[in-house]
């Protein structure tokens, strides 16, 4: 898989002004709608899947593929696992030192590498890309999933834990029920107009007494080429009754394994 813009690949090496204007630039051709994405009903899974047992693609279903990375002395470690129907197809690594530290908001800069290498070695064409990281809830609209999927122009979406900016329609201070989706708006803190929809703040699943024990909700935002929308239902689709939607998940334990 090679990028179709590569004068979008991320450059560590960039100043901070220069990568903010690149990331300016990518939200500016990102498609915050849906073009081309599979529907939610076409990747639907029905329960957790085996990262040990795959098998090869065959048919027509879409090939969905979750990016997650992991770190070990300097270097950053990034797992790449195709998923078709209710299969894992393939699993790829990638690794690249790393030259710079964590900056919020300019994550593609420091993981975008190893990313970018363990997507080269794929040998299966991804119809939606998953990623552990911001797409449009980002202060220049341009996250990881949004700077990645404009690199390879697929439909792409962001998966956070944690919510890097925009405001909430309501609190989030109380657990929220599972299914629960509040919206997530543009403020000052993001270069988009007011009011914008940024993407979801989505309680995927929840404790039977969240008074005691509760999960947190996962931020999901489009990418490029789906609606955040979209991009929530997508997400619901490939639940598997865990927190996060099954691409990612198993990208998190691959990339645990390609460390070793």
């Amino acid at each position: 898989m090679k990028p179709v813009r590569p004068e979008y690949v991320p450059n560590p090496d960039a100043s901070r002004d220069e990568m903010d204007a690149l990331q300016r630039e990518i939200a500016s051709v990102a498609t915050f709608a849906d073009a081309g994405c599979p529907a939610p009903a076409a990747v639907e899974i029905e329960g957790p899947l085996d990262l040990d047992q795959r098998t090869s693609p065959a048919g027509n279903e879409p090939i969905v593929a979750g990016v997650d990375q992991a770190f070990l002395d300097g270097v950053a470690v990034s797992a790449v696992v195709a998923i078709q129907g209710d299969s894992v197809v393939e699993v790829a690594c990638g690794r690249t030192e790393l030259s710079i530290p964590y900056i919020p908001g300019l994550l593609s800069f420091r993981e975008g590498g190893p990313i970018i290498d363990a997507l080269d070695s794929l040998s299966v064409d991804p119809d939606l890309l998953f990623f552990d990281g911001s797409g449009r809830i980002h202060y220049r609209q341009a996250g990881l999933a949004t700077h990645l999927g404009v690199l390879y122009d697929r439909p792409a979406i962001g998966v956070a834990k944690n919510l890097l900016c925009g405001q909430p329609a309501e609190s989030l201070a109380e657990p929220l029920p599972a299914g629960t989706q509040v919206p997530i708006y543009a403020d000052e803190s993001v270069t988009a107009e007011p009011g914008t929809i940024l993407g979801y703040a989505y309680q995927s699943r929840q404790f039977p007494n969240p008074e005691v024990r509760h999960v947190n909700p996962i931020y999901v935002s489009p990418g490029h080429r789906v609606s955040a929308e979209t991009a929530v239902s997508l997400v619901a689709a490939m639940g598997a009754g865990y927190k996060l939607p099954e691409p990612v998940r198993l990208a998190d334990r691959a990339a645990s394994d390609c460390k070793h």
